[in-house]
């Protein structure tokens, strides 16, 4: 038996209670990925797996009826969790639930090569998302996954390959530029002066 203010509490309603706030975790999830709330639920997140881990670790505690609960609710818990991280997963990159990018991608040349010039990927954030969404495009149409494109390790690499290119080339701009050729995705850096 566990106390909340001073006063006992059973188990019984500590899986009322876990029950309550799945249910409110899914509501709050879909009011934030409907776009009405500006964040995740964080703290209903973390009280709900604050009383997971305890009763996963205590189940001992539990009786038959009161284990088979607890089973159930995890379960719940675990699909909706796998639900909502896919679902965060395509907020973070950009993609409705259809699969198609919230932004326009810059429409390609007449060639369909995807170009966008940096000289300083740090302050030219802009450009860097455009070939983020650039090279999901050029996946999807080469029917590659996208899930693997991670935003913040792709900024790290066009820094990384827009200096690398200026010191090798002692130039002031790199061109990168992204197609499919022959069903694959071309990803090409020049020098842009």
């Amino acid at each position: 038996m566990t106390w909340r203010w001073g006063f006992p509490v059973t188990v019984e309603e500590e899986l009322n209670k876990l029950e309550d706030d799945i249910r409110r975790l899914k509501v709050e999830y879909e009011i934030y990925f409907n776009g009405a709330s500006p964040r995740p639920p964080h703290d209903t997140l973390y009280r709900v797996d604050n009383l997971i881990k305890r009763y996963s670790a205590d189940q001992f505690k539990l009786n038959f009826s009161q284990r088979y609960r607890f089973a159930t609710l995890v379960q719940k818990y675990a699909i909706n969790s796998q639900l909502w991280r896919r679902k965060l997963q395509e907020k973070e990159e950009g993609r409705s639930l259809t699969g198609a990018p919230k932004r326009p991608v810059e429409a390609p040349a007449g060639d369909g090569v995807v170009r966008v010039v940096c000289s300083d990927p740090t302050t030219e954030a802009g450009k860097v998302e455009q070939l983020l969404h650039a090279m999901q495009d050029a996946k999807r149409r080469a029917g590659d996954r996208t899930g693997g494109l991670d935003a913040a390790a792709f900024q790290k690499f066009i820094q990384e390959k827009t200096q690398q290119i200026k010191d090798k080339l002692g130039c002031n701009k790199v061109q990168f530029s992204v197609s499919v050729e022959g069903g694959k995705v071309k990803f090409k850096a020049t020098k842009a002066d």
